[in-house]
Protein backbone atom coordinates (compact mmCIF):
# COMPACT_ATOMS: atom_id res chain seq x y z
CA UNK A 1 0.00 0.00 0.00
CA UNK A 2 1.54 3.60 -0.96
CA UNK A 3 0.16 6.37 1.57
CA UNK A 4 -1.72 8.97 -0.34
CA UNK A 5 0.75 11.95 1.36
CA UNK A 6 -1.93 14.54 3.16
CA UNK A 7 0.40 17.87 1.89
CA UNK A 8 0.10 20.89 4.27
CA UNK A 9 1.59 22.56 2.26
CA UNK A 10 -0.63 22.41 -0.71
CA UNK A 11 -2.97 22.74 1.50
CA UNK A 12 -2.15 25.71 3.47
CA UNK A 13 -1.28 28.23 0.26
CA UNK A 14 -5.04 27.15 -1.45
CA UNK A 15 -6.12 28.50 2.54
CA UNK A 16 -3.89 31.48 2.76
CA UNK A 17 -5.19 32.40 -0.55
CA UNK A 18 -9.10 32.45 0.75
CA UNK A 19 -7.73 34.33 3.34
CA UNK A 20 -6.07 37.07 1.14
CA UNK A 21 -9.40 37.38 -0.45
CA UNK A 22 -11.09 37.73 2.55
CA UNK A 23 -8.42 40.28 4.31
CA UNK A 24 -8.81 42.12 0.75
CA UNK A 25 -12.93 42.35 0.99
CA UNK A 26 -12.42 44.12 4.64
CA UNK A 27 -9.72 46.67 3.15
CA UNK A 28 -11.96 47.53 0.35
CA UNK A 29 -14.61 48.37 2.83
CA UNK A 30 -12.34 50.63 5.20
CA UNK A 31 -10.82 48.89 7.83
CA UNK A 32 -7.38 46.56 7.70
CA UNK A 33 -7.41 43.28 9.84
CA UNK A 34 -4.57 43.49 12.66
CA UNK A 35 -2.76 40.88 14.17
CA UNK A 36 -0.93 41.75 17.61
CA UNK A 37 1.82 39.43 18.21
CA UNK A 38 3.49 39.10 21.82
CA UNK A 39 6.68 37.31 21.99
CA UNK A 40 8.47 37.32 25.67
CA UNK A 41 12.59 36.46 25.64
CA UNK A 42 14.72 34.68 23.14
CA UNK A 43 13.45 31.67 22.51
CA UNK A 44 15.38 30.68 18.77
CA UNK A 45 12.27 28.49 18.01
CA UNK A 46 9.75 31.05 18.89
CA UNK A 47 11.47 33.95 17.40
CA UNK A 48 11.20 31.49 14.02
CA UNK A 49 7.61 31.13 14.51
CA UNK A 50 6.78 34.40 14.76
CA UNK A 51 8.75 35.78 12.14
CA UNK A 52 7.11 33.06 9.88
CA UNK A 53 3.68 34.35 11.46
CA UNK A 54 3.95 37.64 10.57
CA UNK A 55 5.72 37.45 7.45
CA UNK A 56 2.41 35.89 5.96
CA UNK A 57 0.58 37.73 7.60
CA UNK A 58 1.84 40.56 5.95
CA UNK A 59 1.29 38.94 2.24
CA UNK A 60 -2.14 37.77 2.89
CA UNK A 61 -2.93 41.75 3.57
CA UNK A 62 -2.93 41.39 7.78
CA UNK A 63 -1.55 44.22 9.37
CA UNK A 64 0.80 43.21 12.33
CA UNK A 65 1.95 44.47 15.71
CA UNK A 66 5.04 43.37 16.72
CA UNK A 67 6.16 43.37 20.76
CA UNK A 68 8.83 41.71 21.52
CA UNK A 69 9.55 41.72 25.20
CA UNK A 70 12.88 40.36 27.24
CA UNK A 71 12.48 37.60 29.19
CA UNK A 72 12.62 39.61 32.09
CA UNK A 73 9.00 40.80 31.75
CA UNK A 74 7.13 40.18 34.68
CA UNK A 75 3.76 38.47 35.13
CA UNK A 76 2.41 41.99 35.83
CA UNK A 77 3.66 43.79 32.69
CA UNK A 78 2.55 41.13 30.31
CA UNK A 79 -0.47 41.28 31.71
CA UNK A 80 -0.63 45.45 31.17
CA UNK A 81 0.57 44.29 27.52
CA UNK A 82 -2.48 42.81 27.28
CA UNK A 83 -5.00 44.90 28.36
CA UNK A 84 -3.77 47.42 26.14
CA UNK A 85 -4.29 45.39 23.15
CA UNK A 86 -7.96 44.47 24.51
CA UNK A 87 -8.78 47.96 24.38
CA UNK A 88 -7.06 48.61 21.66
CA UNK A 89 -9.77 49.57 18.73
CA UNK A 90 -7.39 48.91 15.77
CA UNK A 91 -6.62 44.96 17.06
CA UNK A 92 -8.39 42.17 15.94
CA UNK A 93 -6.44 39.02 17.28
CA UNK A 94 -4.06 38.85 19.76
CA UNK A 95 -1.47 35.99 19.60
CA UNK A 96 0.71 35.37 22.82
CA UNK A 97 3.66 33.20 21.59
CA UNK A 98 4.64 29.71 24.10
CA UNK A 99 5.99 28.89 25.67
CA UNK A 100 6.62 31.78 27.55
CA UNK A 101 9.43 32.10 30.22
CA UNK A 102 9.34 30.41 33.59
CA UNK A 103 7.94 32.86 36.10
CA UNK A 104 5.65 34.05 33.45
CA UNK A 105 2.27 33.12 34.92
CA UNK A 106 0.89 31.39 31.75
CA UNK A 107 -2.51 30.92 32.51
CA UNK A 108 -3.33 34.06 34.11
CA UNK A 109 -2.02 35.87 30.70
CA UNK A 110 -4.01 33.48 28.26
CA UNK A 111 -7.41 33.95 30.63
CA UNK A 112 -7.42 37.83 30.53
CA UNK A 113 -6.85 37.62 26.42
CA UNK A 114 -10.58 39.37 25.29
CA UNK A 115 -12.16 35.88 24.01
CA UNK A 116 -13.38 37.82 20.96
CA UNK A 117 -9.29 38.53 20.08
CA UNK A 118 -8.28 34.82 21.25
CA UNK A 119 -7.57 33.85 17.79
CA UNK A 120 -5.51 30.85 19.24
CA UNK A 121 -8.58 29.66 20.63
CA UNK A 122 -7.17 28.82 24.19
CA UNK A 123 -9.04 30.95 26.27
CA UNK A 124 -11.36 28.57 28.72
CA UNK A 125 -14.89 30.37 27.23
CA UNK A 126 -13.73 29.99 23.89
CA UNK A 127 -12.38 25.77 24.09
CA UNK A 128 -15.76 25.75 26.50
CA UNK A 129 -18.00 26.74 23.16
CA UNK A 130 -15.97 24.42 20.94
CA UNK A 131 -16.85 21.79 23.76
CA UNK A 132 -20.78 22.49 23.14
CA UNK A 133 -20.47 22.35 19.80
CA UNK A 134 -20.93 26.50 19.56
CA UNK A 135 -17.07 27.54 18.55
CA UNK A 136 -16.24 31.39 18.13
CA UNK A 137 -12.69 30.37 17.15
CA UNK A 138 -11.42 26.49 16.61
CA UNK A 139 -7.48 26.46 17.93
CA UNK A 140 -5.36 26.37 14.54
CA UNK A 141 -3.52 22.90 15.40
CA UNK A 142 -6.38 21.17 15.64
CA UNK A 143 -8.49 23.23 12.83
CA UNK A 144 -5.26 22.38 10.57
CA UNK A 145 -5.66 18.96 11.22
CA UNK A 146 -9.59 18.38 10.36
CA UNK A 147 -8.77 20.18 7.27
CA UNK A 148 -6.11 17.65 6.57
CA UNK A 149 -8.64 14.74 7.17
CA UNK A 150 -10.62 16.23 4.74
CA UNK A 151 -8.33 15.71 1.77
CA UNK A 152 -8.66 11.83 1.93
CA UNK A 153 -12.17 11.06 0.75
CA UNK A 154 -13.01 8.31 3.17
CA UNK A 155 -15.69 10.28 5.62
CA UNK A 156 -15.19 10.33 9.29
CA UNK A 157 -18.46 9.78 10.45
CA UNK A 158 -18.30 5.96 12.09
CA UNK A 159 -14.74 5.69 12.00
CA UNK A 160 -12.24 4.87 15.41
CA UNK A 161 -10.44 7.56 15.75
CA UNK A 162 -7.36 7.76 18.32
CA UNK A 163 -5.93 10.82 19.60
CA UNK A 164 -2.59 10.42 21.29
CA UNK A 165 -1.74 13.18 24.00
CA UNK A 166 -4.09 14.69 25.87
CA UNK A 167 -2.95 18.75 25.63
CA UNK A 168 -5.75 21.53 26.16
CA UNK A 169 -3.98 22.94 22.66
CA UNK A 170 -4.07 20.28 20.30
CA UNK A 171 -5.29 16.12 21.79
CA UNK A 172 -8.44 17.54 23.58
CA UNK A 173 -10.01 19.77 21.23
CA UNK A 174 -9.00 17.54 18.21
CA UNK A 175 -10.55 15.01 19.97
CA UNK A 176 -13.66 17.33 20.45
CA UNK A 177 -13.78 18.05 16.73
CA UNK A 178 -13.78 14.40 15.91
CA UNK A 179 -16.65 14.00 18.02
CA UNK A 180 -18.70 16.31 16.28
CA UNK A 181 -17.55 14.65 12.86
CA UNK A 182 -19.41 11.91 14.69
CA UNK A 183 -16.42 9.82 14.93
CA UNK A 184 -15.69 7.30 17.78
CA UNK A 185 -12.91 8.88 20.20
CA UNK A 186 -10.54 7.24 22.03
CA UNK A 187 -7.87 9.48 23.62
CA UNK A 188 -4.07 7.93 25.08
CA UNK A 189 -2.16 9.09 27.07
CA UNK A 190 1.10 8.06 28.79
CA UNK A 191 -0.87 5.88 31.48
CA UNK A 192 -2.77 4.31 28.07
CA UNK A 193 -2.50 0.32 28.72
CA UNK A 194 -0.86 -1.34 25.45
CA UNK A 195 -0.92 1.52 23.36
CA UNK A 196 0.18 -0.20 20.24
CA UNK A 197 -3.46 -2.30 20.82
CA UNK A 198 -5.07 0.70 20.76
CA UNK A 199 -3.01 2.19 17.11
CA UNK A 200 -3.93 -1.18 15.45
CA UNK A 201 -7.77 -0.93 16.33
CA UNK A 202 -7.54 2.49 15.50
CA UNK A 203 -8.90 4.11 11.53
CA UNK A 204 -7.79 7.72 12.57
CA UNK A 205 -4.30 8.32 14.26
CA UNK A 206 -3.93 11.69 15.85
CA UNK A 207 -0.42 11.97 17.22
CA UNK A 208 0.49 14.50 19.65
CA UNK A 209 2.55 13.57 22.29
CA UNK A 210 5.77 15.55 21.26
CA UNK A 211 8.26 11.99 21.35
CA UNK A 212 10.13 11.25 18.20
CA UNK A 213 8.94 8.11 16.33
CA UNK A 214 7.07 7.05 19.33
CA UNK A 215 4.35 5.49 17.61
CA UNK A 216 5.94 2.95 15.33
CA UNK A 217 4.93 2.01 11.82
CA UNK A 218 3.89 -1.75 12.10
CA UNK A 219 0.89 -0.68 15.28
CA UNK A 220 -0.46 0.95 12.48
CA UNK A 221 -3.94 -1.04 11.00
CA UNK A 222 -3.24 -1.22 7.04
CA UNK A 223 -5.82 1.35 5.77
CA UNK A 224 -5.44 3.62 8.32
CA UNK A 225 -5.59 7.91 8.30
CA UNK A 226 -2.54 9.09 10.14
CA UNK A 227 -1.96 12.84 11.15
CA UNK A 228 1.30 13.73 12.80
CA UNK A 229 1.22 16.76 15.03
CA UNK A 230 4.91 16.13 16.41
CA UNK A 231 7.85 18.28 15.11
CA UNK A 232 11.12 17.04 16.95
CA UNK A 233 14.26 17.83 16.09
CA UNK A 234 16.75 14.46 16.15
CA UNK A 235 20.53 15.31 17.26
CA UNK A 236 21.56 15.41 13.76
CA UNK A 237 19.21 18.39 13.35
CA UNK A 238 16.90 16.76 11.55
CA UNK A 239 13.22 17.32 11.71
CA UNK A 240 10.84 14.01 12.27
CA UNK A 241 7.51 13.45 13.73
CA UNK A 242 5.85 11.50 16.67
CA UNK A 243 5.62 8.74 13.95
CA UNK A 244 7.57 6.62 12.38
CA UNK A 245 6.99 7.69 8.92
CA UNK A 246 8.43 5.03 6.78
CA UNK A 247 6.91 2.19 8.71
CA UNK A 248 3.60 3.94 8.99
CA UNK A 249 3.39 4.75 5.13
CA UNK A 250 4.21 1.65 4.36
CA UNK A 251 0.69 0.42 6.11
CA UNK A 252 -1.54 3.75 6.02
CA UNK A 253 -3.84 5.02 3.45
CA UNK A 254 -2.84 8.38 4.34
CA UNK A 255 0.03 10.28 6.43
CA UNK A 256 0.82 13.81 7.19
CA UNK A 257 4.50 14.02 6.23
CA UNK A 258 7.12 16.23 8.89
CA UNK A 259 7.95 19.15 8.17
CA UNK A 260 5.08 20.43 5.92
CA UNK A 261 1.86 18.44 7.05
CA UNK A 262 0.23 20.11 10.56
CA UNK A 263 2.71 23.13 10.93
CA UNK A 264 1.97 25.26 7.54
CA UNK A 265 -1.65 24.98 8.53
CA UNK A 266 -1.12 25.87 11.64
CA UNK A 267 0.00 29.27 10.78
CA UNK A 268 -3.20 29.30 7.92
CA UNK A 269 -5.76 28.91 10.42
CA UNK A 270 -4.38 31.62 12.90
CA UNK A 271 -4.90 34.05 10.09
CA UNK A 272 -7.83 32.75 9.34
CA UNK A 273 -9.44 33.39 12.69
CA UNK A 274 -7.76 36.40 12.65
CA UNK A 275 -9.57 37.40 9.31
CA UNK A 276 -12.82 36.25 10.92
CA UNK A 277 -12.17 38.07 14.16
CA UNK A 278 -12.11 41.35 12.25
CA UNK A 279 -15.27 40.85 9.81
CA UNK A 280 -17.45 39.96 13.02
CA UNK A 281 -16.42 43.11 14.54
CA UNK A 282 -17.44 44.69 11.20
CA UNK A 283 -20.55 43.27 11.26
CA UNK A 284 -19.47 41.38 7.99
CA UNK A 285 -19.93 37.59 9.88
CA UNK A 286 -22.47 36.25 12.34
CA UNK A 287 -20.81 34.89 15.49
CA UNK A 288 -20.14 36.59 18.77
Amino acid sequence: MTAQILDGKACSKALLAEVKIRASACIERGFTPCLAVVLVGEDPASRVYVRSKTRRAKRCGIATQDHHLPATTTTEELLALVHQLNTDTEVDGILVQLPLPAGVDTDAVLLAIDPQKDVDGFHPQNLGRLVIGRPRFVPCTPQGCMRLLALHPEPIAGKRALVVGRSTIVGKPVAQLLLQANATVTMAHSRTRDLPAEVANADIIIAAVGRPNFILGEWVKPGAVVIDVGINRLPDGTLTGDVEFAGAAAKAAAITPVPGGVGPMTIACLLDNCVLAARRRAGLEVGE
